[in-house]
């Protein structure tokens, strides 16, 4: 059994899209995400979450007690998984929505880590608070440094679809494409909520792998280029660790600092103000975290733009 996860945890991910579209937006015609006061571009937590759920399904791991199936993904009926989940439970003679919701949280990665609404169906789920799974792990939207112009690009395609289109020579399509931007998304790490799914140090070093590989096995012709190119995890350990335990445990699981004022140490500029980027080289990233007295947080360089060591 892995250990519990005491420890909050704040990070920061930069990831970069080259002539792709990183999250479209159906009511848009698919076109890339884009603040319309700002025009900075966006990638939804959802479509981050979506990758990390991704990597888990992509390979499986094997532990004794503990599932890492995934719950939302394609052809999963959420309320079929549930009545697994009480049949199970009514076999041990414990049939309720507080034993339903810890073996799903037990068989599915995704629930214990990014929380779910399992209120569903006429069984024992239905409008029990229960059914409402706050997991400990949360993203923001991704935001990108820059403004991004999206572009239609028109392709062709020597085959047609239907036999009406057979004297066609090639039809038309459209797909969007984002030329160069820089993106930051934050994630927040509960061990409070930690505990109420049973979200581990294991699950939580699972989370960190994948994403840190969270673009290598997502490669689509629309997508591009995606690539992470910083990954800061900022643990909150405590400081008053060999004086008071009890404290100090309690202060690594509240947080030490504001995510926001450790975010702040983490700089990101163009070399050169006055031209748009167009590579990450493009860029200058520095973090100062050192030259701040951050008592009780350690710093892990997951992924460090400089070396790119992972």
């Amino acid at each position: 059994m892995s250990e519990p996860l005491i420890n909050r945890h704040d990070m920061l991910i930069l990831f970069e899209v080259t002539n792709g579209n990183p999250n479209g937006d159906p009511d848009s015609g698919n076109m890339p995400r884009v603040d319309p006061i700002s025009s900075l571009g966006l990638v939804s937590d959802v479509c981050l979450k979506r990758k990390i759920r991704n990597y888990v399904d992509l390979f499986p791991i094997e532990r004794n007690g503990r599932g890492f199936n995934i719950l939302i993904k394609q052809g999963a009926i959420i309320e079929s998984e549930q009545k697994k989940a009480i049949e199970a439970t009514k076999r041990e003679g414990k049939g309720d929505a507080k034993r339903t919701r810890d073996w799903l949280c037990n068989e599915f990665y995704d629930v214990r880590t990014f929380g779910a609404v399992i209120s569903t169906g006429d069984d024992v789920m239905k409008g029990s608070a229960y059914g409402q799974v706050r997991g400990p792990v949360q993203f923001t939207f991704g935001r990108s440094y820059h403004a991004v112009t999206p572009i239609e690009i028109t392709i062709t395609r020597c085959a047609v679809t239907k036999e009406s289109e057979a004297k066609k020579e090639r039809t038309m399509g459209q797909k969007y494409i984002v030329p160069y931007a820089l993106y930051a998304a934050k994630c927040y790490v509960s061990p409070a909520f930690a505990r109420q799914t049973g979200f581990d140090q294991f699950d939580f070093d699972v989370l960190i792998q994948a994403m840190s590989n969270i673009f290598e096995h997502d490669r689509s012709a629309a997508r591009g280029d995606m690539v992470v190119r910083g990954l800061w995890d900022f643990e909150h350990v405590g400081s008053q660790e060999g004086s008071n335990s009890e404290q100090n445990r309690r202060e690594a699981g509240l947080g030490c600092a504001h995510a926001h004022k450790l975010f702040d140490t983490i700089k990101v500029r163009l070399a050169d103000e006055t031209k748009l980027p167009n590579s990450f080289q493009d860029y200058q990233v520095h973090d100062d975290f050192s030259e701040h007295n951050f008592k009780g947080v350690k710093l892990h360089r997951r992924i460090d733009p400089k070396t790119q060591d992972r």
